[in-house]
């Protein structure tokens, strides 16, 4: 992986939130691209429950300021960085007091879904690249964790079409079973139109579930990686029928051999 850029866009990494499926390989992957002689950034929501003083966050002033429009309102984009000492790596963190300031990830304290996290998952997408755009850095791959971040591959292929920063960058999606129940708002579809983003395009999102959300970003994704033994059998199915090419689970302690031939090999021939 020398020289090669990656860009890693996920919901959840550890140490910042509590560790799982994806918080784990969210940090993994990085942290094995950097030790390879890679370039790596990585972005992940400023959620409130991500305790700012601990991990040492602060607000980069340059890059923030801008307002990304949600639905047609105005939303402030505030970007912070902190850095994982041991690995010296740093994180960008997406922010927004209306969307992440409240103290949870996803669901309130009786475990319901927050009301808005589609509109959350769209300022993300935006957020990141608007951001990456300031930094000007043009990754060679971009490998999507986690379903908040699952609308980047939609918004890069629809939206940024015509971005030159990424018009030869390859889009990886992580494939987790590891989701949510239930679905998000009834009209995340017409939010994400309001964007010029064409209805056809997003069909699926009628119904915004979670194997909905992943299925739009493998639609978009260049290659899949099957992150987890249970991923949901109507995925695997979705999956198979694309013929994209896809890395079958493979366990944490033999990701990283995997993971580069992949990404050598399969996502960037």
């Amino acid at each position: 992986m020398n020289g090669k850029k990656i860009l890693f866009v996920s919901s959840e990494l550890v140490p910042y939130l509590p560790e799982n499926e994806v918080s784990l390989m969210s940090y993994e992957a990085p942290r094995m691209v950097n030790s390879s002689g890679g370039q790596i950034r990585i972005f992940m929501p400023r959620y409130g429950n991500i305790n700012e003083r601990r991990h040492q966050l602060h607000e980069v002033i340059r890059l923030s300021g801008m307002n990304l429009v949600i639905n047609d309102m105005d939303m402030p984009l505030i970007i912070k960085v902190a850095s994982i000492p041991r690995e010296r790596i740093q994180v960008y963190f997406i922010d927004n007091e209306e969307y992440f300031k409240r103290k949870a990830t996803f669901t309130d304290a009786e475990g319901n879904l927050f009301a808005d996290n589609d509109e959350r998952a769209i300022f993300f997408a935006k957020g990141v690249v608007e951001t990456v755009k300031k930094l000007n850095w043009t990754p060679d791959i971009i490998h999507v964790h986690g379903w908040m971040a699952s609308l980047l591959p939609l918004y890069l292929r629809k939206y940024y079409a015509d971005e030159p920063l990424f018009v030869d960058s390859k889009i990886v999606t992580s494939v987790y079973g590891h989701g949510f129940e239930g679905e998000l708002d009834s009209n995340m579809q017409s939010k994400i139109a309001f964007d010029g983003i064409e209805a056809e395009s997003i069909a699926t999102l009628s119904a915004p579930s979670y194997n909905n959300l992943l299925k739009i970003a493998v639609d978009y994704s260049d290659a899949i990686i099957l992150a987890s033994e249970d991923v949901p059998e109507e995925l695997k199915t979705y999956i198979e029928k694309l013929q994209k090419p896809t890395l079958p689970y493979v366990s944490l302690q033999e990701f990283e051999e995997a993971y580069t031939n992949f990404y050598t090999t399969e996502v960037l021939k």
